[in-house]
C-alpha cells in the first residue's frame, strides 16, 4: 500500500458517468462519505453517452477534473446472447468518446470500470492481470468484454502518447442492494433471489436454473467495490490494470444452495443443461490492488447476500403495500 494519498478527492469536481445506476450509486455514497461535495452525476436520460453531441455538452456542463467512467448496457447471459450488437456498439463507444474528450479537457484523472468478463475463458487460477490477453473471452459475453477491453488500449495508449492519467479497474461479479432483479436482464444472483423467493412464498416444490451449476464466479459486494473504486483513484496511477475482488470464488450450484437457505425455499432445485454454463470459472488474483492501495473486500458472501435480499424483500413489500 502507498503511503501517502495521491489525489485529494475531495477538492475536484467529479463527474461520474451511470452515477444514477447500480454501482454509481454506491460510488456517489464512498465518495461523500469521504469528504466529496462537488459531485455532477450523469444520467442517461439527460446525456445519452453514446452520441458524441451529448458528450460533448456532458464536458461542458460538468468540467470534470476527475472522472469515473461506470456507464455500461449490461445483463446476463440471457441478454448478452439476445443483443450482442447493442452491447459491444453501446459500449465501445461510450468509452472511446469520454476518454476522447477527457483527453481534450485535460481531465487530471480518469478511472475506467472494466469488467471481469473481458478476461480469456480459459486462464490458469486464479486471473492475473498480466494474462488479460493470453485468449478470446467467453463467446457469451465476448462483444461486451472485448468492447470494455479495448478501453483498456485506449487508456494505455493516451497514457503513452499524451502523458493522460487514466486508469482501468477489473471488478468480479458485483452483487448487492439496488441490483437490477428484471427477469429479462438480470444476472444470476438477482435473478435466483427472484426465483427462490417467488418459489419459498408461493409454496413451489421446484425452481430451475440455467446450466449445470459447476461454474464457478468471484461475488464482490457492492459496498466493497466502491470502496475499492475509491481507493484507486486516491492511491493508483499506473497504466496497469487491476482487479478488484473479493479472492473466494463460488461454484453456481453452492450459490443457489446458500441464496434458497437464505430465502427459506426448502423445494428442489433442477438444473436446465440446455442453458448455457458461460465462463468454466473465475476466481482472481487481488495482489495489485492490495499492494499499491490497501483494497481488501470485508463483506463474506453470505452477509452480502443476506443484505441484498432483505433490501429485495423490502422493495416487494413496499411495491404491494
Amino acid at each position: 500500500m502507498n503511503g501517502k494519498r495521491a489525489t485529494d478527492l475531495r477538492s475536484k469536481r467529479i463527474c461520474i458517468t451511470g452515477g444514477a445506476g447500480f454501482l454509481g450509486s454506491f460510488l456517489v455514497q464512498a465518495l461523500r462519505a469521504d469528504g466529496c461535495t462537488d459531485l455532477f452525476v450523469v444520467k442517461h436520460e439527460d446525456y445519452d453517452l453514446t452520441s458524441e453531441a451529448a458528450v460533448r455538452k456532458l464536458f461542458k456542463d460538468a468540467r470534470p477534473e476527475i472522472l469515473f467512467h461506470l456507464a455500461a448496457v449490461v445483463g446476463g447471459i440471457g441478454a448478452n446472447r439476445e443483443h450482442p450488437g447493442r452491447f459491444f456498439y453501446a459500449n465501445a463507444i461510450m468509452g472511446i468518446q469520454l476518454l476522447e474528450y477527457a483527453r481534450r479537457a485535460d481531465v487530471e484523472k480518469t478511472i475506467v470500470v472494466g469488467t471481469v468478463c473481458s478476461y480469456p475463458n480459459i486462464l490458469p487460477l486464479p486471473f492475473r492481470e498480466e494474462n488479460f490477453w493470453d485468449g478470446y473471452p467467453e463467446v457469451t459475453n465476448a462483444p461486451y468484454g472485448l468492447a470494455k477491453k479495448i478501453l483498456l488500449v485506449q487508456c494505455q495508449a493516451y497514457r503513452e502518447q499524451y502523458g493522460m492519467n487514466s486508469i482501468y479497474l477489473l471488478p468480479g461479479n458485483i452483487y448487492g442492494p439496488l441490483d437490477n432483479f428484471d427477469p429479462d436482464s438480470s444476472h444470476v444472483i438477482p435473478a435466483m433471489i427472484r426465483n427462490m423467493l417467488e418459489a419459498a412464498e408461493k409454496k413451489q416444490r421446484k425452481v430451475v436454473c440455467w446450466g449445470d451449476g459447476s461454474p464457478t464466479r468471484e461475488f464482490l459486494y457492492v459496498k466493497d467495490a466502491a470502496d475499492g473504486i475509491v481507493k484507486a483513484a486516491q492511491q493508483y496511477d499506473s497504466g496497469e490494470p487491476v482487479n478488484l475482488g473479493s479472492g473466494e470464488e463460488t461454484s453456481i450450484k453452492d450459490l443457489a444452495a446458500l441464496i434458497a437457505e437464505i430465502c427459506n425455499y426448502e423445494g428442489e432445485i433442477l438444473w436446465d443443461t440446455s442453458k448455457p454454463n458461460g465462463q468454466p470459472r473465475r476466481n482472481l488474483d487481488t495482489t495489485r490492488a492490495e499492494k499499491n492501495f490497501g483494497f481488501r473486500a470485508k463483506t463474506p458472501l453470505r452477509a452480502g447476500l443476506s443484505e441484498t435480499i432483505e433490501w429485495y424483500k423490502n422493495q416487494i413489500a413496499a411495491i404491494s403495500a
